[in-house]
């Protein structure tokens, strides 16, 4: 079950901070990096952030989350991240189907690592088509991706 997460109380903003350092370590693996951004990210950056997060717990452990942006008529995917010991079982595409659901925005969006090969299979078997490239100022190149989301 796909839960909200309050990440204004310091002991989710902290589960929240454990994955994303365990995520996104693999993904600075995949991207050939060491200065990575989004592991820069504090427990204090996750309290104060003005998005919103929802999560899927596993025995007691947040094994993914999403945190999103509602901006006009459009719903950003600032960051979908599942812990390395529950890859590849489905549980990204759970929260992908939630966010087509979500709300009344019109259009999806997200980027990634350019080579982070996993997601951007999902995105695109998702729907997502290709929106941009570029390098971002660390010298990380980035793809983004959009979708319109079905009327319902």
């Amino acid at each position: 079950m796909i839960e909200k997460i309050d990440h204004s109380q310091i002991s989710n903003a902290e589960k929240i901070h454990k994955l994303f350092q365990a995520s996104y370590s693999k993904e600075a693996e995949l991207l050939g990096v060491t200065d990575f951004p989004p592991l820069k990210r504090s427990i204090v950056d996750f309290l104060n952030s003005d998005t919103l997060f929802y999560g899927i717990w596993k025995d007691g452990v947040l094994a993914a989350t999403v945190e999103i942006d509602l901006l006009e008529n459009t719903l950003d995917i600032c960051s979908l991240v599942v812990h390395p010991k529950y890859f590849r079982q489905g549980i990204a595409q759970k929260l992908l189907l939630f966010l087509e659901n979500y709300d009344d925005s019109e259009t999806l969006i997200v980027e990634t690592g350019w080579a982070n090969v996993p997601a951007i299979a999902l995105y695109k078997k998702f729907g997502f088509h290709e929106t941009s490239q570029y390098t971002n100022t660390g010298g990380i190149k980035k793809i983004g991706f959009s979708k319109s989301k079905l009327k319902k």
